[in-house]
Protein backbone atom coordinates (compact mmCIF):
# COMPACT_ATOMS: atom_id res chain seq x y z
CA UNK A 1 0.00 0.00 0.00
CA UNK A 2 1.08 3.36 -0.68
CA UNK A 3 2.47 5.90 1.78
CA UNK A 4 -0.17 8.72 0.14
CA UNK A 5 -3.30 6.31 0.90
CA UNK A 6 -2.35 5.43 4.04
CA UNK A 7 -2.09 8.88 5.15
CA UNK A 8 -5.98 9.81 3.79
CA UNK A 9 -7.00 6.59 5.77
CA UNK A 10 -5.53 7.41 8.59
CA UNK A 11 -7.54 11.25 8.57
CA UNK A 12 -10.44 9.65 6.91
CA UNK A 13 -10.66 6.97 10.01
CA UNK A 14 -10.05 9.91 13.13
CA UNK A 15 -11.88 12.65 11.57
CA UNK A 16 -15.27 10.15 10.77
CA UNK A 17 -14.52 7.63 14.07
CA UNK A 18 -14.33 11.12 16.44
CA UNK A 19 -17.67 12.28 14.06
CA UNK A 20 -19.72 8.71 14.55
CA UNK A 21 -19.02 8.84 18.64
CA UNK A 22 -20.20 12.42 18.89
CA UNK A 23 -23.33 11.65 16.47
CA UNK A 24 -23.75 8.48 19.18
CA UNK A 25 -23.69 10.47 22.25
CA UNK A 26 -26.76 13.05 20.49
CA UNK A 27 -28.50 9.76 19.58
CA UNK A 28 -27.82 8.06 22.89
CA UNK A 29 -30.77 10.15 24.62
CA UNK A 30 -33.09 8.85 22.15
CA UNK A 31 -32.20 5.17 22.35
CA UNK A 32 -28.86 4.36 24.53
CA UNK A 33 -28.07 0.90 22.84
CA UNK A 34 -28.09 2.76 19.51
CA UNK A 35 -25.75 5.67 20.79
CA UNK A 36 -23.96 3.80 22.37
CA UNK A 37 -22.98 1.42 19.49
CA UNK A 38 -21.95 4.23 17.70
CA UNK A 39 -19.92 5.88 19.90
CA UNK A 40 -18.09 2.81 20.69
CA UNK A 41 -17.67 2.31 16.43
CA UNK A 42 -17.09 5.41 16.24
CA UNK A 43 -13.74 4.93 19.09
CA UNK A 44 -12.70 1.85 17.65
CA UNK A 45 -12.29 3.79 13.96
CA UNK A 46 -10.53 6.36 15.47
CA UNK A 47 -8.67 3.81 17.34
CA UNK A 48 -7.32 2.24 14.35
CA UNK A 49 -6.23 5.78 12.97
CA UNK A 50 -3.82 6.08 15.16
CA UNK A 51 -2.34 2.50 15.37
CA UNK A 52 -2.40 3.26 11.15
CA UNK A 53 -0.12 6.89 11.96
CA UNK A 54 2.12 5.00 13.97
CA UNK A 55 2.45 1.91 11.05
CA UNK A 56 3.03 5.01 8.51
CA UNK A 57 6.01 6.44 10.57
CA UNK A 58 7.37 2.86 10.20
CA UNK A 59 7.28 2.85 5.96
CA UNK A 60 9.54 4.15 3.80
CA UNK A 61 9.13 7.01 1.92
Amino acid sequence: MKAQTVETLVWVLIYGGLLLALLGLAVQRADDLLGWSMVVAGALAAGVGVVLIWIRSRMGR
